[in-house]
């Protein structure tokens, strides 16, 4: 028989252990639910809109979205470097895409296309020249793979002139779709670069 002097501490151990218990499952099971990169990429390659209907394509890329939004911006950035994108964005309508992109756009990047606006020419180019310097420092230390296999600026020179000239809210609000999605990783890395100060830092 247990002595009565020792039925507190073995109480204190059973509830200690079962919390242990129960702390463990809890960060398993939202390991097991939690998004990442490679869980992106898996869903991606696993789509095809070809066979689903106009419902089931509705709803398909609504969780596509809803995964993508899941991410940290570098997980963001390694997923939307897979070449299955190019397929899946293939298949898009363009109003599958446009809404696929207003789903997927960070709130904090519309805060800095405001912002961006008001800038005088001088600093947008420095910004959208700095962001861009930065991408490709990535891609080269290898911390972001090339989205397309191959090397080549993050956004072509015309779009960089545009978005200089006519402001980003505005360049952004009169871009088609495919536009806006092959700018936004730029988009999006210049406000994490505006949000830790770096964005116009020489």
């Amino acid at each position: 028989m247990t002595n009565p002097r020792y039925k507190p501490l073995l109480a204190a151990a059973v509830i200690l252990v079962t919390a242990w218990l129960l702390a463990w499952v809890v960060v398993r099971v939202a390991a097991h639910y939690k998004m990442t990169a490679e869980k992106m990429i898996a869903a991606v390659r696993a789509t095809d809109l070809e066979k689903l209907n106009a419902e089931a394509r509705a709803k398909r890329l609504r969780e596509l979205g809803d995964k993508l939004n899941q991410l940290t911006p570098d997980e963001r950035r390694h997923a939307r470097a897979d070449l299955e994108w190019n397929r899946l964005w293939r298949q898009m309508t363009d109003a599958e895409k446009s809404a696929f992109v207003e789903r997927t756009m960070p709130s904090g990047v519309k805060q800095m296309l405001t912002s961006f606006e008001k800038l005088p020419e001088d600093k947008r180019r420095y910004a959208v020249t700095n962001a861009i310097a930065q991408m490709r420092a990535q891609r080269e230390s290898g911390q972001m793979p090339p989205d397309d296999g191959r090397e080549r600026e993050p956004v072509n020179e015309e779009l960089q002139a545009k978005m200089i000239t006519t402001g980003l809210k505005t360049f952004y609000s009169e871009s088609s779709a495919q536009t806006k999605a092959e700018v936004a990783p730029l988009l999006e890395e210049m406000q994490r670069m505006m949000q830790n100060g770096r964005l116009f830092r020489r």
